[in-house]
């Protein structure tokens, strides 16, 4: 008897460590959703898109992206913050992630507390665009007309807190400008608008706006990287024209705080494979995009460094939204 008793726990000694590697051996059990907290057309939608299909190979599972646009980015990510910590919901974001804090009175979530980053996906740089018919082309000329009429030359920004919302009051307080943010609902609509002439000049993602430069629809007068982009070699830096100006965007891809930490390697080695792959290089490479993927670890570090460092340009310029 005694024997068979110790026989029994001997077998389950053995067999729980294997149950509880097989919980996780066998993720992801369903499809997984990346939440995209903006509109389609943007930034953020156009690298989720990006990485899908192949990641989705590699894990073995479809993943759906979802734009759950509202309240610059807040909507989406309170969804994911409030979801299922088992890697089947995740969030793609950019500057509005760790800015939205500094602006807004009460923001739903807390991007270092409430999330696990995967990793950073990707960087890039804004171009800063005019219309075709704006009689501007350099980024001096810019600051010229900006300072000639003030408060009467605007730009277009996909929502307050934004990518492109930043990168111009970051334009104003070092240009000591006063160009007016007209707030859209996401970066396509705002694109949209800078192409038609509703709005005066944009700062947009070079991934979602090299395309329209070369057709030209938009004259691009300059990166906001400190270096040229390969993308668009011919186009001068934003700090040519204004020293000191740097406007680099990040893409980061994060989970529910208390997600496994073998899911999140898991969900962090599947990321990078993708982005090693040759097609990827060249498909981010023509978009003007930078391949980081990063480790969870940096990503996390990352974020709390730029929490940190656009409190102040909100400061400043009085970036607040009700």
């Amino acid at each position: 008897m005694f024997k068979i008793i110790y026989l029994t726990i001997a077998i389950c000694m053995m067999s729980a460590p294997t149950a509880g590697r097989a919980q996780t051996d066998v993720f992801p059990t369903k499809a997984i959703r990346v939440i995209v907290p903006f509109a389609p057309g943007g930034s953020v939608d156009l690298i989720s898109r990006m990485i899908a299909p192949k990641m989705s190979e590699l894990l073995g599972q479809q993943i759906i992206v979802d734009n759950r646009a509202g309240a610059s980015g807040n909507i989406g990510s309170e969804m994911v913050a409030r979801a299922a910590p088992d890697g089947h919901t995740l969030l793609m974001n950019t500057l509005p992630f760790v800015v939205n804090p500094h602006i807004f009175s009460r923001v739903p979530y807390h991007p270092i507390n409430d999330f696990v980053p995967v990793g950073i996906v990707s960087s890039s740089p804004s171009l800063l665009t005019v219309h075709p018919s704006v009689p501007v082309h350099s980024v001096k000329d810019l600051l010229a007309l900006a300072k000639a009429r003030p408060a009467q030359i605007n730009y277009a920004s996909a929502g307050i807190g934004t990518n492109p919302h930043i990168a111009g009051e970051l334009f104003n307080f070092l240009g000591k400008t006063s160009l007016v943010a007209v707030h859209f609902k996401g970066g396509g609509p705002g694109l949209i608008a800078a192409m038609s002439g509703e709005v005066t000049a944009t700062f947009t993602n070079i991934a979602e706006t090299a395309t329209f430069v070369r057709a030209q629809k938009l004259r691009a007068i300059g990166v906001s990287s400190l270096k040229r982009s390969p993308a668009l070699p011919e186009i001068p830096t934003v700090a040519e024209g204004l020293p000191g100006y740097e406007f680099m965007t990040w893409f980061v891809l994060a989970a529910p705080a208390k997600t496994p930490r073998a899911i999140v390697t898991q969900l962090n080695e599947q990321m990078k494979k993708t982005l090693a792959m040759p097609e990827q290089g060249r498909l981010f490479a023509d978009r003007g995009l930078d391949i980081v993927a990063s480790t969870s670890e940096a990503a996390s570090d990352h974020l709390k460094k730029e929490f940190e460092r656009w409190s102040h340009v909100v400061k400043e310029r009085g970036m607040r939204a009700e």
